[in-house]
């Protein structure tokens, strides 16, 4: 079978770019691995500062009516396992057959980075993103009570979810500072990263106080004073100066090891306390999932600042591969809404290629500058210098290195 546009992923960004496609007489495939269409918009479910609700579950409905309502064919369950280019076309491996497109867009999303802590391995320890989809997804409770090693944006924005399930959230700790832990168990600067979450608290003293603590030179001063029974949003204790040193039980989680450690991440001797959970929830950020983007042979830049290694790729969603485009959080971890707007732009630049005239590029253009609008109107910031990557990233596309193979430089 031979189709204009093979996508991979059927999250915001694919099923974006595949009603992009199909809006412009397209012949369009969608492929994605998990059972439900949506990708992580399925977990999702936070208030704006305006007071509404941002629901996933309704977002990723309207895009999946709007793109069946297309005709389009979104398969689910079905993983890619291989692409390659040949003879002009892909050619996308899935298990007993191979897929031929003339392009092909990865939408692949980002997965979870691992947080190690001695006994993660007992039953009744998870992901946080796992306990997001269990909640808000299958509506499965991950137990009753339990905590959440890692605190960050996403750590604290689900655990408000959960809290929203019904499930009771002791606190979220430090993990103990280790080679493997790094950033994540020193205090200064995982308060770095959370303040920009700090719009979000419902406590304007909190709000007022972050604003306070977001110069460089009070970090130190306000790890110094946080009081070590943490402090609260949503009601749930968030804890800088305390860590889960070990998980502990017997055939499942029983309790958790915590320490309260100096403003450097050391545990303090004598201040152990064991904490009685069912549940531990790890929360150790995202990362790009881009392995299918490497076996493309696409080059890749490794940016912090957007969760690790991306493929380079151009403001129009191109990577160097002929035919090959990227959307979503496989170009960097940034919102939900970011990606659906990538994906409208990955979607109408293909659009481009197979019909170049004054009115696609019009509405090209267009898009990309919706990409620019939602990333400065996004609610959560995973990191602050987003722009400033984004910026290198098309610096890299306009100046590729000679042994690379690019487009011509973007105007």
């Amino acid at each position: 079978m031979t189709v204009d546009v093979l996508i991979v992923g059927a999250g915001p960004a694919g099923l974006s770019a595949a009603i992009a496609c199909v809006q412009h007489g397209l012949n369009v495939r969608v492929l994605d691995e998990f059972i439900k269409p949506g990708g992580r918009l399925l977990g999702q479910l936070h208030q704006e500062p305006d007071g509404t609700w941002w629901n996933g579950i309704e977002e990723a409905r309207k895009l999946y009516e709007t793109a069946q309502s297309l005709g389009i064919q979104v398969e689910c369950g079905i993983p890619v396992v291989h692409l390659e280019p040949a003879e002009g076309k892909w050619l996308i491996h899935i298990p007993d057959a191979v897929i031929q497109a003339s392009t092909v867009v990865l939408a692949t999303g980002a997965a979870e980075k691992p947080l190690p802590v001695p006994g993660w391995t007992l039953p009744g320890v998870m992901s946080i993103g796992a306990a997001q989809v269990m909640t808000n997804v299958h509506r499965v409770r991950v137990g009753e009570r339990g905590v959440v090693v890692g605190i960050n944006i996403l750590s604290a924005a689900i655990a408000r979810e959960l809290q929203l399930g019904g499930i009771h959230i002791s606190g979220l700790y430090l993990p103990g500072l280790t080679p493997l832990t790094n950033h994540s168990g020193h205090p200064a600067w995982v308060m770095k990263s959370l303040l920009r979450l700090s719009h979000l608290a419902p406590s304007s003293l909190i709000r007022f106080g972050s604003r306070l603590l977001k110069a460089d030179a009070m970090h130190a001063l306000g790890i110094r004073l946080f009081p070590k029974s943490g402090v609260k949003m949503w009601g749930i204790p968030i804890h800088l100066r305390k860590a889960v040193l070990e998980i502990i039980g017997d055939q499942q989680v029983e309790k958790v090891k915590v320490a309260t450690v100096t403003p450097e991440g050391d545990p303090l001797p004598g201040t152990e306390e064991e904490i009685a959970v069912d549940f531990v929830c790890i929360a150790g950020g995202l990362y790009p999932l881009a392995e299918l983007a490497a076996i493309a042979g696409c080059p890749f830049h490794y940016f912090p600042e957007l969760g690790g290694h991306v493929p380079v790729h151009s403001p129009r969603m191109e990577t160097p591969q002929k035919g090959l485009y990227v959307a979503g959080n496989i170009t960097g971890i940034e919102s939900a809404k970011v990606a659906k707007a990538q994906g409208t732009v990955a979607g109408l630049s293909i659009v481009y290629h197979f019909q170049p005239n004054e009115r696609s590029k019009e509405l090209l253009e267009h898009a990309i500058q919706q990409v620019k609008q939602e990333r400065d109107q996004a609610v959560i910031q995973f990191h602050p210098a987003i722009k400033q990557a984004r910026t290198r990233i098309k610096h890299l596309w306009n100046h590729p290195h000679p042994d690379s193979t690019q487009s011509t430089p973007l105007p």
